[in-house]
């Protein structure tokens, strides 16, 4: 950026990715303007987990986490919602996933991965007695209510003087302009933050980057009976051979040939079997996946009748479910993000993976560096 006028940042889209983009421009004191085609933050950003999980990435993914997890924790205090620090804890069902655990802890060392004994497990996580064999503590893991943080950024940063036209959607972007329902916006710079919506808006940018749609089966429940509340986050040998630094282990294949073998239906479902702990009790768990172009609303029963079976055999307790949704993500084949800017001056930036509230915070940041927004 040249000259001595602060540049008119527009932002098309208000999930974290848009929202954090629009934080990190008002910091550095630009003039923001988000587009929102919804009438609020309906998308990815409150249909998920609220997990932040730092320790699991590796890479650009890992760079981007550590850079969020700051942005997390200085915008939770500024817009006034909570960000526990509590951490996360993996639990290992077999000798597999335990080496697995180790292996990970050999490699970032106890600020970032603490071994668990089975006893030291059962004590920290309400599982079934005989269920573990160990586990680990996470604590640089942030956890956030999806429901409540990203409508809560969005509410101060409109207090904030960051202008937001909800219910106007983008129709076209390019150099200097974007094209909206409500009529055209100037901008200096444009960031597309459109998650998978992308392929509306970019086709091409989309096609190239073989950009879909990942659909999953969620469910929130409460448990019908439980001696204490889980601290934080859980994650179980189903998580780990997911996420980039443990799947880049020695024993993430003995695990993953472990879990097909011992339940080819979840496997085939491509289960990541975690939970997060809400506020009133109940608990957020998934998930499934299913990639294809669109997203059909249908949903098979047999995906929550999998992540139900496998939950009540991991807790010491039923569940009653209370809610039930499809969430969506956008993803693409062999890569985390889908950074371009197929124009001068327009700069697509989407998670093409599960880890948007990881790391969303932190690519937006990046992505302001690269079209030389600078405070």
């Amino acid at each position: 950026m040249t000259g001595t006028r602060s540049p008119h940042v527009v932002i098309v889209g208000a999930g974290v990715v848009g929202l954090g983009a629009a934080a990190e421009a008002h910091r550095r004191g630009h003039r923001v303007t988000v587009v929102e085609q919804a009438a609020s933050v309906i998308g990815s950003s409150v249909q998920n987990f609220g997990h932040v999980g730092v320790t699991a990435q590796a890479g650009q993914a890992r760079r981007y986490a550590l850079a969020a997890r700051e942005r997390w924790l200085a915008l939770g205090a500024a817009a006034g919602f909570p960000v526990s620090t509590t951490g996360t804890h993996v639990v290992a069902r077999t000798e597999a996933e335990l080496r697995l655990l180790g292996e990970l802890h050999a490699e970032r060392g106890d600020d970032e991965v603490r071994l668990l004994d089975a006893d030291r497990t059962r004590a920290a996580v309400p599982v079934r007695p005989g269920a573990v064999v160990g586990g680990a503590h996470l604590p640089l893991d942030l956890q956030v209510a999806p429901r409540v943080a990203a409508p809560a950024l969005a509410g101060w940063l409109e207090r904030q003087g960051v202008t937001f036209r909800w219910r106007t959607a983008a129709r076209a972007v390019g150099p200097g302009r974007v094209e909206t329902t409500a009529g055209p916006v100037d901008a200096d710079v444009v960031v597309v933050a459109a998650h998978h919506d992308l392929d509306r808006l970019l086709p091409d940018v989309a096609t190239e980057a073989g950009l879909r749609r990942c659909r999953l089966h969620m469910l929130r429940v409460r448990p019908a009976s439980s001696p204490r509340p889980f601290p934080g986050p859980l994650l179980t040998g189903w998580s780990m051979v997911r996420y980039e630094a443990l799947a880049a282990c020695p024993s993430a294949d003995d695990v993953a040939r472990e879990l097909a073998a011992a339940d080819p239906e979840a496997a085939a479902w491509d289960v990541n079997l975690m939970l997060t702990p809400q506020a009133d009790g109940t608990l957020i768990v998934g998930d499934t996946h299913v990639r294809d172009v669109d997203a059909p609303v249908f949903q098979d029963e047999a995906g929550n009748t999998v992540l139900l079976r496998l939950l009540t055999d991991l807790l010491d307790t039923g569940v009653d479910v209370v809610e039930r949704w499809q969430g969506t993500y956008a993803t693409a084949p062999g890569r985390e993000f889908l950074v371009a800017e197929p124009a001068p001056g327009v700069h697509v930036a989407t998670v093409t993976t599960g880890i948007g509230m990881t790391t969303g915070l932190g690519l937006a940041a990046d992505v302001l560096d690269r079209a030389g927004v600078t405070g």
